[in-house]
């Protein structure tokens, strides 16, 4: 239950969350309760260790960071690491977080959330993005409701359980990624099994964005979250959480 709120909050554009955030003296109230405690963001217990970078200060950050935090970690049960080191810089946060959603959350394009998920966890297998791989690879289980695929993937995409599509759109992303010159046999391979060249731009624009996202990661050591390893991979009991629901 927890990982569908979790899931449905980060739908939400960051431009609309953005722009709500930032005004309205009713969040400012609430920012404002919320750090008054001066806690870090973790939890008011000795942090772990997830970047070499210091974690600040929930006092020390914007406002509108700081209620954006707190409503994803109350709604999907934890706040994923990535929220916690990026707020070292509030500002390029602001503009991660905005050409993320814009990335991943569009309803736009031909690309599912399945298949974007797949494209990170394939790039960030080969740049060795420990963080990128454990995260996206759960997020990719609960679209996709496939708990072992992205696992094959991490191994080897090409000898993954993957249809015609899929091995297509990770030909193209694995192109980018490794800075391959791109002709025009790529695109004509996409076009084969339905895709665009507006799809080909998202494809390539998710290979390049979690490049920098990856590295990143190996610049401030950032840890994944131990709730990730086990997201998606056994079927919720629907009669438990209806029971409690109803409690």
């Amino acid at each position: 239950m927890a990982n569908n709120i979790f899931l449905k909050l980060l739908r939400v554009p960051a431009s609309t969350q953005f722009a709500c955030l930032r005004s309205g003296r009713s969040l400012r109230k609430k920012a404002a309760a919320l750090t008054a405690a001066g806690s870090r963001l973790s939890c008011s217990n000795p942090p772990e260790k997830i970047s070499r970078y210091p974690i600040p200060y929930k006092k020390d950050l914007p406002y509108d960071i700081v209620v954006l935090m707190e409503e994803v970690e109350s709604k999907g049960g934890f706040l994923p690491n990535v929220f916690k080191v990026l707020s070292h810089r509030p500002a390029e946060f602001r503009a991660f977080f905005a050409y993320y959603n814009e990335l991943m959350n569009k309803d736009t394009g031909r690309l599912t959330k399945a298949e974007r998920e797949l494209i990170v966890v394939a790039t960030s297998t080969y740049n060795k993005c420990l963080y990128c791989v454990v995260s996206h690879g759960a997020l990719h289980r609960i679209y996709s409701k496939k708990p072992t695929l992205s696992d094959q993937v991490v191994v080897n995409y090409k000898n993954a359980e993957l249809t015609p599509r899929e091995h297509a759109m990770l030909d193209f992303a694995m192109a980018v990624c490794r800075s391959d010159t791109i002709t025009d046999e790529h695109f004509r391979s996409l076009e084969e099994v339905g895709f665009d060249r507006e799809d080909a731009w998202d494809i390539a624009a998710i290979a390049a964005f979690f490049a920098m996202s990856n590295r990143l990661a190996h610049l401030t050591d950032m840890r994944p979250n131990l709730e990730f390893f086990n997201m998606g991979r056994v079927p919720r009991d629907k009669s438990k959480n209806k029971a409690e629901d109803d409690l």
